[in-house]
């Protein structure tokens, strides 16, 4: 005869949605209780991974290795990687803002070196603090387990957006038989199925290999090496040896096909690419304009590894403004950054421009650049158009252009130029340094691309950095904006677009601007 209830096993639902809905508060108690503890077995576990990211490379350069420590606490695996490998930059990010103060108080804790940020991986982009497709190599130690196992999927899929095809992620937590969790199971502290809470109110799971495994392969990483940790700790002084359990594991990001995958084929090796085809000449219509040019079809993007030897919608939807606006660069000095082969919007720009100078940093699409502009000298006035080739960021290339227009430029666009993030900066930077100076100029800048995987905010993000002011962003399919807010002598009309076949987002940016009229 049961003369009392059986007790539950597991903590109450009124409890499981409180550890879940302040786990940042219980989280940042434990940091300020909590002092600095040095993880100085990395290298010894996974010394391999640091050092093959090529210890030829120099901190703060473009070529650095690039690691990301989720759930940096205090920074106990952040020092030690910079003390033991120099060539490297770490991104470091906890959801406890208590835990990234401590960080950046750190003696060691140089910018050039180091980006710390709060970040709330099961709710927040990463992509917000650091570049899409930049960090070869992640890691996640005695971090995953503090996650609800409902959420751990999402936190995969938000690192694999900041992780290069091909980087790893390095992983180290608690296993299935620990001592500790063992202790738990004693305790009315279950949440579910290995998931506890502590004394303090967090959590940790316990991870088998067969769970773990799964998790990474069905967010499409492979298992690279992967098992159970095994170790006694004697406490001598009270004559115990205890059982601790760890799983740690290496998962690489394979390489999806596709679109997706196709964004990072750079650095994936020269095999990957066969001979560019013969670019074939192809007629765009425009209005009343007829453009002829060579390029090749985009049909080729996978196998080609020069893009700019294609006509993307992004120059189609520009081409088209500059068309139906001339007032936008009439009588100014205007710049094309990453134009390409066909030369479309500098070709249009030139009906209205005092100047256009079309750049590439791709010498073959330059070369093909100068030919298609030229074929068309009977239609638009090619005389205003110049050639040159500008890598971003090349000081000797930004001089060289500054040595033919020395007042700098009054109107700078580019169409697709911003698919890679680790270039925005090159890309901003090098704006900035050829906008001109003149006060009365009010130089702006007008991106525009494919509105699919890149994200606008980092592009934001990165231009605020290099002192560009958002004015405006508008869709293709979304045109309503008033005269005053370009500064035009046309508006937009609402219900107009563009003739392209996806929807194209534009950003216009204004270059430390102290006139309101474009903030209203």
């Amino acid at each position: 005869m049961q003369i009392y209830p059986t007790k539950s096993q597991l903590v109450s639902a009124f409890w499981r949605d409180k550890y879940e809905r302040e786990a940042m508060r219980y989280w940042d108690k434990f940091y300020k209780r909590n002092e600095n503890r040095d993880r100085h077995y990395l290298d010894k576990e996974w010394g391999n991974y640091f050092t093959n990211l090529n210890s030829s490379r120099t901190p703060n350069a473009s070529s650095a290795g690039v690691v990301l420590e989720v759930g940096c606490g205090v920074g106990n695996t952040i020092f030690p990687l910079l003390a033991e490998y120099p060539h490297i930059f770490v991104h470091g990010c906890d959801f406890s803002p208590r835990a990234i103060e401590i960080v950046k108080a750190h003696s060691d804790y140089i910018d050039s070196r180091a980006n710390a940020f709060v970040c709330d991986v099961t709710s927040e982009q990463l992509t917000e603090h650091m570049p899409s497709s930049s960090a070869d190599i992640v890691t996640l130690v005695f971090m995953l387990s503090a996650v609800s196992p409902d959420r751990m999927s999402g936190v995969l899929a938000n690192i694999k957006r900041v992780l290069k095809p091909g980087g790893h992620v390095l992983l180290r937590d608690y296993a299935v038989g620990d001592l500790s969790e063992e202790r738990f199971r004693k305790k009315d502290q279950q949440i579910s199925e290995n998931f506890f809470v502590r004394g303090d109110g967090t959590r940790a799971f316990y991870f088998s290999e067969d769970f773990l495994s799964e998790l990474f392969m069905k967010e499409g990483f492979a298992v690279e090496a992967l098992d159970v940790v095994c170790k006694v700790v004697e406490n001598r002084s009270k004559g115990l040896a205890m059982d601790r359990k760890w799983i740690q594991g290496a998962f690489v990001l394979k390489e999806e096909p596709g679109e997706d995958a196709s964004c990072s084929l750079d650095g994936l090796g020269e095999d990957l690419f066969i001979e560019a085809p013969v670019p074939e000449e192809t007629a765009v219509e425009l209005g009343d304009y007829r453009i002829v040019a060579k390029s090749i079809s985009r049909s080729h993007q996978h196998t080609c590894k020069s893009t700019g030897l294609m006509l993307w919608e992004s120059a189609l939807a520009m081409s088209q403004l500059l068309l139906r606006f001339p007032s936008l660069l009439r009588n100014k000095t205007v710049l094309e950054l990453g134009s390409g082969c066909v030369g479309l919007c500098s070709l249009l720009a030139s009906l209205s421009a005092r100047h256009v100078l079309t750049t590439d940093a791709d010498t073959q699409a330059l070369d093909l650049l100068q030919q298609n502009i030229q074929a068309n000298a009977q239609t638009f006035p090619v005389d205003k158009i110049s050639c040159q080739r500008l890598q971003w960021g090349d000081c000797g290339e930004i001089s060289s252009v500054l040595g033919r227009f020395s007042g700098g430029f009054e109107f700078i666009f580019g169409t697709d130029v911003t698919y890679v993030e680790e270039a925005l900066p090159a890309l901003f930077e090098t704006a900035k340094q050829l906008l001109s100076s003149a006060a009365s100029s009010k130089p702006s800048l007008l991106l525009c691309h494919l509105a699919r995987r890149i994200d606008e905010a980092q592009i934001t993000s990165s231009a605020a950095r290099h002192g560009f002011l958002l004015k405006r962003w508008w869709l293709s399919t979304d045109q309503s904006l008033a005269v005053e807010e370009l500064g035009i002598d046309e508006g937009f009309h609402a219900g107009t677009s563009y003739n392209v076949s996806s929807p194209v987002m534009f950003l216009w940016y204004s270059y430390n601007s102290q006139d309101t009229e474009f903030l209203h």
